[in-house]
């Protein structure tokens, strides 16, 4: 489920308690960054954050008791329609690998009008690692003079960001145990998460949004997560070529590459180690230069898995 349509926050109560009470005591910083790793539910914070604030005066507003929002709010309706005149939302676009500088100046445009009516007005940036340099120069402009009643969230899955832009935010840093995320996990399937996965896979991805993702992809795919190995896994995925059928499963082989490796590593085994770098590199270059990513890996399976 997308972060925005999330009506259920789940962990992360301390930190949205701590936001709340610098709301009401009007101290919110209009300008903060949220890291943490990928998938731990740092947008659907921000989401429930925002949603908090404009439904404040509206009717069926956020339940705070509950940590949750209401499905018949005006402002989360809006939101889920994508029509929210409070809520600017930036993300790289579909095909693209950068946020690039229209996308900014689309932004700086839409803040100079006139406010639709007193409510706060959010600007809410997702994988702001993936800013290039026009974009971040540009949005510097904007975020070190906003406009009244306009506050920032960025959002930082543990990613370099350039001092320039995290000196002019204040960083809140997310996470949850690894108990948390598979209780978390497990509440949003409403099932033990450990039906589905072997516990190899369950000590590599500790965060919920992966291991949901993975889920998914597992159900839609026929992949026995829970008796075949990392390795078996691989296998099944290389050999069937599933990564051609869907994006997400691409990035997944990538992290199930890495991952692999990791198991293996040994500071003694030199061989492993320069295996692992040069599959990294490779990797890497696939994704920057938009390279053909069955060439690296049927030449890790050939190498590795088979070799």
């Amino acid at each position: 489920m997308e972060s925005s349509l999330q009506q259920s926050l789940f962990g992360h109560y301390e930190i949205f308690d701590k936001f709340k009470n610098l709301h009401l005591s009007k101290k919110f910083p209009n300008k903060i960054i949220l890291s943490g790793e990928k998938g731990i539910g740092k947008c659907t914070l921000a989401y429930h954050l925002i949603n908090y604030t404009l439904s404040l005066n509206e009717d069926y507003s956020y339940d705070t008791k509950n940590y949750k929002i209401n499905s018949e709010n005006k402002s989360f309706k809006l939101i889920a329609n994508k029509s929210n005149p409070n809520l600017y939302l930036i993300d790289v676009e579909e095909g693209k690998k950068n946020i690039d500088i229209n996308q900014i100046r689309d932004l700086i445009s839409n803040l100079n009008k006139s406010s639709f009516n007193e409510d706060p007005r959010f600007v809410l940036i997702d994988n702001i690692n993936l800013l290039n340099l026009n974009s971040i120069n540009a949005l510097l402009k904007v975020i070190e003079e906003p406009n009244d009643n306009i506050n920032f969230i960025l959002i930082n899955s543990n990613q370099r960001v350039l001092p320039t832009l995290k000196s002019r935010c204040i960083n809140f840093k997310i996470s949850l145990s690894h108990k948390q995320a598979i209780e978390i996990a497990n509440k949003i399937i409403g099932k033990d998460i450990y039906n589905f996965f072997n516990e190899e896979l369950i000590n590599y991805y500790t965060t919920p949004g992966k291991l949901l993702k993975i889920l998914n992809v597992s159900e839609e795919f026929e992949i026995d997560l829970k008796n075949l190995s990392l390795k078996n896994i691989l296998s099944f995925i290389i050999k069937n070529k599933l990564y051609k059928k869907d994006k997400i499963l691409i990035e997944l082989t990538y992290s199930f590459i890495e991952n692999y490796f990791r198991s293996k590593v040994n500071i003694n085994n030199v061989e492993i180690l320069n295996f692992y770098n040069l599959f990294l590199k490779k990797i890497i270059n696939t994704k920057i230069y938009n390279l053909d990513e069955e060439t690296l890996f049927m030449e890790f399976e050939d190498r590795i898995l088979n070799g």
